[in-house]
Parts: structure tokens; sequence; C-alpha cells
């Protein structure tokens, strides 16, 4: 059973995203794992959000990166509403060490 309801993805992204959660918190933390290193300086709340779709408001969150595994994790600092629509965003100003951008942002759309 999955938790957390996807809406919809941007274009190629669907085979990537894969759900594994236990139980249910209302504090969903996004794990998004890169195939390369990246400039720390790009993983911030500017370039890595979530937006609440209607009224377009970025939530708060707290953004962690982890070097070793390319991972980083997107926690809220407060917790989503019940039966919301929400979009995480991913920019193409998130780069690699090398320079390299994403090719094309990243948009997924869920509620919890």
């Amino acid at each position: 059973m999955n938790l957390l309801e996807i809406e919809s993805l941007t274009e190629d992204t669907g085979h990537r995203v894969k759900q594994n959660l236990k139980f249910k918190t209302g504090k969903f933390i996004w794990r998004v794992r890169f195939t390369a290193p990246l400039n720390p300086a790009t993983v911030n709340n500017v370039n890595m959000f979530v937006t609440a779709e209607e009224s377009g408001s970025i939530l708060r969150t707290l953004i962690r990166y982890n070097s070793e595994t390319h991972e980083v994790e997107i926690e809220p600092l407060d917790p989503y509403a019940k039966n919301t629509a929400y979009i995480l965003n991913v920019t193409k100003n998130v780069r690699s060490k090398g320079g390299q951008h994403l090719k094309d942002e990243i948009k997924i759309k869920f509620i919890v």
C-alpha cells in the first residue's frame, strides 16, 4: 500500500520514484539520490523546495546533503496537511562538483 499519493511527475522520472514507507507521520522526508557528487553550495532551500500547490507558498524545510551517498534529504519543519497537494521542486541550479547542472527541472506533485 502506498502511503504517499504521487499525482504527477516531470517527464521521464516515473521509474525513478519509489516508496518505502512503514508508517505515516505527516513529516515525510524526501530523499533524492544523484549520480554524481554535488557542489554543496548549490544544495539549499532556493534550489530544492516544496510548495503547496493551491497557494504556491514555500514550506519551511531542512536540507541535508550526504556527500558519501550523493543523497539529499528534504525534511519539512512543519507537518504536511492531510489531503493537500504539494510539489517537490528540484531546479536546474543544483550543480555537480564539476559544474554540471540537471538537464531538466524535476517536479513531483504529491498528496500525503
